[in-house]
């Protein structure tokens, strides 16, 4: 597969991460896909957790690997919807330069934002 020097687009990735799909998974992406984020979520979270308030190290290659199944059931979600993950790198970033205004964060755009609830 993918050799450290190389490059691998986001819909690369997504075909990639297409064929790793159990056929029992790909019979319902979406509810897979949204169901292992959550799960693939909370084990970052549990990392970060144990670093922050229960004196481990912060273990950056588990959390690298964690973050990868994250990124995984994200693709196969994406999948799901019919959708590249490049598309949802681009509705994502052009949300936040609207909500943003320009190319950086800043906390009187963030503390007004017009699409608060």
């Amino acid at each position: 597969m993918a050799e450290k020097e190389e490059k691998l687009s986001f819909n690369e990735y997504q075909k990639h991460a297409y064929n790793l799909i159990s056929e029992a998974g790909k019979k319902d992406m979406i509810t897979n896909g949204v169901l292992g984020l959550a799960g693939e979520a909370g084990e970052c979270c549990d990392i970060v957790k144990k670093f922050k308030y229960q004196g481990h190290e912060l273990d950056r290659e588990h959390l690298k690997d964690e973050l990868g199944d994250v990124l995984w059931y994200i693709a196969e979600t994406a999948s799901g919807l019919g959708i590249t993950l490049e598309e949802v790198a681009m509705f994502n970033l052009d949300k936040l330069h609207a909500r943003y205004h320009g190319e950086t964060w800043s906390r009187d755009d963030d503390v007004n934002r017009k699409d608060k609830l």
